[in-house]
């Protein structure tokens, strides 16, 4: 494990987009290691022993201003579950925080995903080199703003990693796949319901475990001007999660799947479903990340067990 200076642990570690679960839970990392922390938020917030500020990523000199003083900056924001939105609003809100983190020297840690790799189906497992020709409108975003991250390492050499991550889940994960149609309807006394086929094998990462791994990404500048995926379970099946779910909530529900012609129903009045529709290859085909880089750079790091980690989501949310 690397032994971080004391120039290291000193700096402002900014978190961009600190509301949602994902900067919850850097944010509860960072004050773990006993670091000096902002969290940012579109909105006014109050986090107890933590800085805050408030800022919209679309306006530059709000940008700017959140991210001025900042030794480290999390790109963890969201953008409306919409193409029209991601681009439109994506390259902007990358382009602002760049420019944020030149001004002050700063590192920029993004939260990418992995939308960006293609065509499908893709090779099982895949690593950081995969190709990258997306299948959808979405995963063509995802490539152009990682672009801006790499060619603004390559030409003004920012420093920067990008931490990539497969569809996660853990504490106030209220967006993933494992709240949405899933959790929420077994809270309320429904059965499951998955866009997935049966029997197809995907990986899942945990928050938490994304936190810890972007921290210690953060502090190693040996990682700097690379992508990384982030720590993932073992490949699991639709099915394997509900019973680990309803044994955590001691029901015996069974997930049912919808067929193609559901979905496009069901779209027609769910905006949400809509969207999802050119995301169905990654439900359709296994889908395994590989992190075995970052194994190689931290050995100490592990993945949280699905057993766990539902237990610890579960538990967010009574």
């Amino acid at each position: 494990m690397k032994t971080t200076s004391p120039s290291e642990t000193s700096g402002l570690h900014t978190v961009l987009g600190a509301s949602g679960a994902s900067g919850i839970a850097l944010v509860k990392e960072l004050k773990k290691r006993e670091l000096k922390i902002r969290a940012v938020q579109r909105s006014v917030c109050s986090i107890e022993g933590v800085e805050t500020a408030q800022a919209d990523l679309l306006d530059s000199k709000e940008t700017a201003n959140a991210i001025n003083g900042s030794s480290y900056v999390y790109m963890c924001a969201a953008v409306e579950y919409k193409t029209s939105s991601w681009q439109s609003n994506w390259p902007l809100m990358m382009k602002n925080t760049i420019e944020a983190c030149l001004q002050n020297n700063a590192v920029l840690i993004f939260l990418d995903n992995i939308y960006m790799y293609g065509p499908s189906p893709l090779t099982v497992p895949f690593d950081e080199r995969h190709s990258q020709f997306p299948p959808s409108k979405k995963g063509q975003v995802r490539k152009q703003v990682a672009n801006m991250v790499l060619e603004a390492v390559n030409e003004k050499k920012l420093k920067a990693v990008i931490a990539r991550s497969a569809d996660f889940y853990g504490p106030n994960a209220k967006n993933s796949m494992f709240y949405i149609s899933t959790l929420d309807r077994m809270q309320a006394g429904k059965g499951p319901q998955s866009i997935a086929k049966p029997g197809i094998l995907h990986t899942f990462a945990n928050t938490t475990d994304n936190a810890t791994a972007m921290v210690s990404l953060a502090l190693d500048p040996s990682t700097y001007g690379q992508v990384w995926h982030l720590p993932v379970g073992k490949p699991i099946k639709p099915e394997e999660l509900i019973g680990m779910i309803n044994k955590e909530l001691g029901k015996d529900y069974k997930i049912s799947f919808l067929p193609p012609f559901m979905r496009r129903v069901l779209s027609l009045f769910i905006p949400a479903l809509k969207e999802t529709e050119e995301m169905l290859y990654q439900f359709e085909n296994d889908y395994v990340m590989s992190w075995e880089k970052l194994k190689k750079q931290f050995p100490e790091l592990e993945a949280t067990s699905y057993p766990e980690g539902i237990r610890e989501m579960i538990a967010s949310f009574r």
